[in-house]
């Protein structure tokens, strides 16, 4: 009996050990299989955003509210003017992932159909006069004589490049607009002859010098005011580019700027303020970028943190590129 019994226990040993084998090989295979997806799941992975300075506040509180939803993402904002954020782009061949600008039609005239398919306006601003409780004349500036308090001798103001950045380009036409509406022939050339020493590539450079005392006032936008908790003056729609309902007006008057080659030249007519957002043709992470366009135009997110900081959200809006626009971010435009 004992001889009998003896191979067949040797067999049913044999069986276990083979079956242990295998399932420990299985458990090994799988467990390594899982760490690697786990691994590539958590992989740190960088979202590049050039951005005009307009937005650094919001942006930055978006920026931390994403990555607190995807820990795995580094976001890295790059604020700039909006024509310069753009010539980065096609001047330079700089990567990035989204290009948020301050004008839309940046997006359209420097980057439409080369290194861009498409443009989603989502916020707006309007221009006011920006100043601080130090500033010369700070309790008797109002809309009816701000222009002369800009001009007087012991007064200094600031705006930015027009040929870099949006809030420049639209200081200027602030300026015409003030002077159709004033009625005062040659206060354009006047106010914008005046302190040109202190004009800066972005409005938010200007910061520095106001808050210094330097300058007394700054040709900005009214959101970039209340993120900074800066006294401001509201000025007419009629100068202000912030009414839609007055574009046609608003189209009376224009600046030129620098175009896309070198001596070329772009004629910029008067128009409400609205800004846009794409994603370039060389993102190095498209579908990061997406995901980003998804979270900042939601309502209950993004969105609402932008208007937190001041600037109205505009979706969705017409876009001239919606056939281009990615299929699930088409909800935040419309033909």
């Amino acid at each position: 009996m004992f001889i009998f019994a003896y191979p067949k226990l040797s067999i049913m040993k044999l069986f276990r050990i083979l079956s242990f084998l295998i399932l420990s090989s299985s458990f090994v295979l799988f467990s390594c299989n899982n760490g690697n997806s786990k691994q590539e799941h958590n992989e740190n992975k960088e979202l590049i955003i050039f951005h005009a300075g307009s937005l650094s506040v919001p942006f930055k509180e978006i920026a931390e509210a994403f990555e607190k939803e995807n820990p795995n993402v580094k976001i890295i904002l790059e604020p700039d003017g909006s024509r310069k954020c753009a010539r980065k782009i096609t001047d330079l061949n700089k990567k990035c992932d989204i290009l948020a600008s301050a004008d839309y039609t940046v997006i359209d005239n420097l980057l439409i159909p080369d290194f861009a398919d498409w443009n989603i306006k989502f916020a707006s601003n309007e221009m006011t006069i920006v100043y601080h409780d130090a500033s010369r004349y700070a309790n008797k500036i109002n809309q009816n004589n701000w222009y002369n308090i800009l001009l007087k001798d012991d007064v200094a103001y600031g705006r930015s490049d027009p040929n870099s950045d949006p809030c420049g380009y639209r200081a200027v036409l602030m300026s015409e607009l003030a002077e159709q509406y004033y009625g005062i022939n040659g206060l354009s050339n006047k106010v914008l002859a005046k302190d040109e020493n202190y004009m800066r590539p972005k409005e938010t450079d200007l910061l520095a010098l106001l808050e210094s005392n330097t300058i007394d006032y700054i040709f900005l936008y009214r959101s970039v005011a209340q993120q900074h908790g800066l006294k401001y003056l509201i000025l007419p729609d009629s100068v202000n580019l912030k009414n839609p309902n007055l574009k046609d007006y608003y189209k009376t008057v224009s600046v030129d700027i620098s175009g896309k080659a070198p001596g070329e030249i772009i004629t910029k007519k008067g128009a409400p303020m609205v800004y846009g957002i794409t994603i370039p043709k060389n993102a190095p992470n498209p579908v990061l970028a997406e995901k980003f366009l998804q979270f900042l135009l939601s309502k209950e997110k993004g969105l609402k943190i932008m208007e937190n900081n001041g600037q109205p959200s505009l979706i969705p809006s017409e876009s001239e590129t919606f056939e281009n626009i990615p299929e699930f971010l088409k909800k935040y435009a419309k033909k």
